[in-house]
């Protein structure tokens, strides 16, 4: 079945990236090279992490590559570059090799990532198998990330989780969101009010409704992205994480919001880096070098580094706050609903500094910081600021209500 998968995956990335495609092949097999070659030695991480942040930066700085750097001779192969520039897709492609590698290094060490993982046999971390790993169509183009040994063990014995029914509610659930999608796109125009500019000429109440609407019509668009690929992956047989698994207006802290807002992706990072580098010994240091290569995969630009510092800058207190939390243990009834009432606070903080991060990352850049905060810290600002604050309050004891509901439901 690899083969067959590998096929038609080839065939498709000639279709999206044309010439391009010897690029991708290029950088796979060198990066298969090497792992092979440096596995059982100590530089294997220094050599992985290394190899992958350079291509990740290369690619990006020389936008793709212009065959004439190659020479005069192969510049007319730039008039045949595909439908789809390849540098974007290759994203996804880095963080697959580096699943393949470390999962090829615990597979020889005999370790795993974890005691009741179970390594894939030695055959599957072939150069088809990964190769076919790296550009498996239905997952090609934006994940959700799967790790290569549960790829592997899916080829060719297809998933069993999802029933036939499962997968056709799950396309019609689907397009129900596609639809609401579509109902947005026509009746509110948060998108064209953002990118135009013109919310800066608006009252603080109009920005505040904008903002919020850009972050909710963000995660539509990206739940239809990443659903509609899975969906795909899991009528061929492969099961990928759920990548949207909680609405985002149901996050009132940094670590759920991360949980559930790229779900695979968190995963990935924390099988990979997170741990490697210390896990929870040193999370304060760990959340910044994550973030900035969070910040530095998307895109090379100083508003994805601003987004990346600000949320670390607001990770911080949290995770101070619940380790103090953790350590005082409430006794009384009267404990704990200060206690709530003070998580409901510091939910409302949370939910309001993560609008900040996310549009100063993904809206209106570095530059308007001061200009949100000047808007909102106007005479005019204050009661919209007030009233938001408590909106975000109330929010958050609803989303409590709800974890109880369900904790008592089971």
């Amino acid at each position: 079945m690899s083969n067959v998968w590998l096929l038609i995956s080839l065939a498709y990335l000639l279709y999206l990236h044309g010439a391009c495609t010897v690029f991708v092949l290029s950088i796979a097999s060198l990066n298969f090279l090497l792992v092979k070659i440096f596995v059982k030695t100590k530089y294997f991480s220094l050599m992985l992490w290394s190899f992958s942040i350079f291509f990740l930066l290369c690619n990006r700085v020389y936008e793709g590559y212009s065959f004439s750097l190659f020479g005069q001779r192969w510049i007319f192969l730039d008039n045949f570059r595909g439908v789809f520039r390849w540098q974007i897709c290759f994203n996804f492609v880095i963080l697959r090799m580096v699943s393949f590698g470390y999962d090829y290094c615990w597979a020889c060490q005999g370790s795993g990532f974890n005691q009741k993982e179970k390594s894939v046999p030695s055959d599957k971390y072939s150069f088809g198998i990964y190769l076919c790993y790296l550009i498996y169509a239905p997952l090609y183009i934006s994940g959700p990330i799967i790790s290569f040994n549960a790829f592997a063990s899916q080829l060719e014995t297809p998933q069993k989780n999802y029933a036939l029914k499962d997968i056709v509610l799950y396309g019609v659930r689907w397009i129900l969101s596609l639809l609401l999608m579509e109902l947005m796109t026509h009746f509110f125009y948060y998108n064209a009010f953002a990118i135009s500019g013109l919310w800066k000429q608006l009252s603080a109440m109009d920005v505040f409704i904008i903002g919020y609407g850009v972050l909710n019509f963000m995660w539509l668009k990206f739940f239809l992205i990443w659903r509609y690929f899975r969906l795909w992956s899991l009528i061929c047989g492969v099961e990928a994480p759920e990548n949207m698994p909680k609405c985002i207006n149901n996050c009132y802290n940094l670590e759920s919001f991360w949980k559930s807002w790229h779900a695979s992706y968190n995963k990935w990072l924390v099988r990979y880096m997170y741990i490697p580098l210390g896990g929870s010994q040193r999370k304060i240091l760990n959340i910044w070098v994550i973030f900035t290569f969070v910040a530095l995969w998307h895109d090379l630009e100083w508003k994805l580094l601003s987004w990346a510092w600000l949320t670390c800058l607001f990770y911080v207190p949290e995770l101070v706050l619940k380790s103090v939390a953790n350590a005082c243990q409430v006794e009384n009834a009267l404990g704990e609903l200060f206690f709530r009432e003070v998580s409901a606070t510091a939910g409302a903080v949370t939910i309001t500094c993560l609008m900040v991060a996310n549009l100063v990352g993904f809206v209106i850049g570095p530059s308007g910081i001061s200009w949100l905060i000047a808007r909102f810290l106007h005479k005019e600002g204050w009661p919209i600021l007030v009233g938001m604050f408590l909106t975000f309050y109330v929010g958050t004891k609803l989303m409590f209500h709800i974890q109880d509901a369900k904790r008592k439901g089971r």
